[in-house]
């Protein structure tokens, strides 16, 4: 009986293979898929969460940044839960947490208790990302490392693609709170699977030390900075004593972060691991192009529902349409990643192209048909795919194995606290150059009289005119506003793509497994 059981267990624990392999690899990648939708999903929703909730569209973009930065504390923990747990264990935890509170999303009734269980959500969701990653190079062999990587990567790329199109058109035919219930069934069925399909497999765990005071310190500066960043906009920025008390908390607690991290022996983010040039330049390069990509991402759908008046949906169509030549591309990326063409160059020349999609939206008019303004976002999809694949491989073939989970948990720290950034100062820097345009255009109307008198010719009036004219100012200092921020993102991603050229050439192709 105990050999019986024995042998038994020996079969479990075998290697993966075949369609085994494959379920279970699309599984994983759907836990990150989930998890990355949830970043954009709310994107086009907030307007009419805002509405629903009885709060502003400024208040309404929280419910993006609560989760981004929940997801982006909790992600540099990654390392020390793997090796306390398990990074099998604790994937499959967080899966099957994802369901629960996705569920408790959708059943909030106010704006404080979305938010809360939003960053419940960040909380949970956050180590998925770094260990979807982990878990596919350990279940596929070495030589399908890229396999592995593509993977990951496609559903790290189609989940923000997906979500403005799942989140328009839930939110125009069913309600918002659906944008969270539709991801319970599918997160509930995809952990249970996948405790089945994994049940036996190596689950390696070693002695693990908190780093309590380092992990203070992280939330003590990325909540301080993120909660200015929101509320600057709103507080005249340092007028105001609160907005700098928290710059002066930002500050310091970084400082002190950094300091504290270097000197510890067990730090909550191994900083160290920017020893390597490969791995600070492709991480760096990450955050930076990411943040700049989703700052797109969030301005689009918001201009287009505000100032152009496409419903929910349409605005979804309109930001997700670039993944439909992503997922045509991939394959060819990842052979072209295969066969040595040197990676550094793949990266710089998908961010090149990426800038190139901002210029020319630089020339979006207000009466622009939807095909018109569709273009330049299909044509994103495989500059996407150019930047965001060869560089997660590049910045985990930089390390050594035993430092994989800390520099995926690390990378994908930038990667999400970046997109959160970027979502405050977008949205800030909008505001303010609608409000600076606002106030030139009305300056420049010396014959603004004339044209009140010209138009007070028509039926109607006085007062009629004047809201014409009023609502023709604001609608162009919005137009001028949102060009300047396709301008301002281009700059970023230009610089974005001459980062990538300090990391060192790499000889030959990739090793996507990092030491796997």
């Amino acid at each position: 009986m105990t050999t019986a059981i024995s042998h038994a267990a020996a079969q479990d624990a075998r290697p993966l293979t075949g369609g085994k392999l494959l379920i279970a690899a699309l599984l994983i990648g759907l836990g990150n898929f989930l998890v990355v939708l949830d970043t954009t999903i709310a994107n086009v929703s907030v307007p009419t969460i805002a509405g629903s909730l009885g709060v502003s569209s400024t208040q309404g973009t929280w419910v993006i940044t609560s989760y981004a930065v929940a997801e982006a504390i909790t992600v540099p923990l990654t390392g020390w839960l793997a090796r306390r747990f398990g990074a099998q264990r604790v994937f499959l935890t967080c899966y099957l947490g994802f369901a629960v509170v996705s569920m408790l999303c959708g059943l909030s009734h106010s704006l404080g208790m979305l938010l809360g269980t939003r960053v419940l959500l960040g909380l949970v969701g956050g180590p998925i990302m770094p260990l979807s990653q982990m878990l596919l190079l350990r279940i596929f062999p070495k030589e399908r490392a890229t396999q592995g990587t593509v993977l990951w990567a496609m559903t790290t790329l189609v989940g923000p693609v997906a979500g403005p199109i799942l989140g328009g058109i839930i939110c125009d035919s069913i309600g918002w709170q659906w944008i969270f219930f539709i991801k319970v069934p599918v997160a509930a069925a995809g952990g249970l699977l996948l405790i089945q399909l994994l049940r036996g497999q190596p689950d390696p765990k070693a002695p693990a030390f908190i780093d309590k005071v380092g992990l203070g310190l992280l939330i003590l500066w990325v909540g301080a900075l993120q909660i200015m960043l929101d509320e600057g906009r709103n507080k005249d920025w340092f007028a105001s004593p609160e907005i700098q008390i928290l710059g002066v908390v930002a500050l310091l607690g970084f400082i002190a972060f950094l300091i504290w991290e270097l000197t510890e022996e067990n730090p909550i983010v191994d900083l160290r691991i920017f020893r390597y040039r490969g791995f600070a330049a492709a991480a760096t390069t990450y955050a930076v192009g990411f943040g700049a990509f989703f700052a797109s991402i969030v301005i689009l759908p918001l201009w287009l529902q505000s100032d152009m008046g496409y419903t929910a949906t349409w605005a979804g169509y309109a930001t997700g349409i670039m993944g439909i030549l992503s997922v045509v591309t991939a394959p060819f990326v990842g052979k072209a990643i295969e066969k040595g063409i040197d990676a550094r160059m793949i990266v710089s020349l998908g961010i090149v192209w990426l800038a190139l999609m901002m210029v020319w939206r630089m020339g979006f008019t207000p009466d622009m048909t939807f095909l018109q303004m569709a273009w330049p976002t299909l044509l994103t999809g495989p500059a996407m795919v150019m930047f965001f694949v060869p560089v997660t491989g590049l910045a985990m073939a930089s390390v050594g194995p035993s430092e994989q989970a800390n520099a995926a948990g690390l990378s994908n720290f930038m990667r999400t606290l970046a997109g959160a950034f970027a979502t405050s100062i977008i949205q800030s820097g909008w505001q303010n150059a609608t409000r600076k345009n606002q106030t030139e255009l009305s300056g420049v109307l010396h014959l603004g009289q004339a044209n009140l008198d010209g138009m007070h010719t028509l039926p109607g009036p006085l007062e009629t005119a004047r809201a014409l004219l009023t609502n023709l100012v604001e609608g162009q200092s919005v137009m001028l506003a949102t060009l300047n921020m396709f301008g301002a993102i281009a700059i970023c991603l230009f610089f974005a793509a001459m980062l990538i050229w300090l990391a060192p050439k790499p000889k030959g192709p990739i090793d996507t497994s990092g030491g796997h």
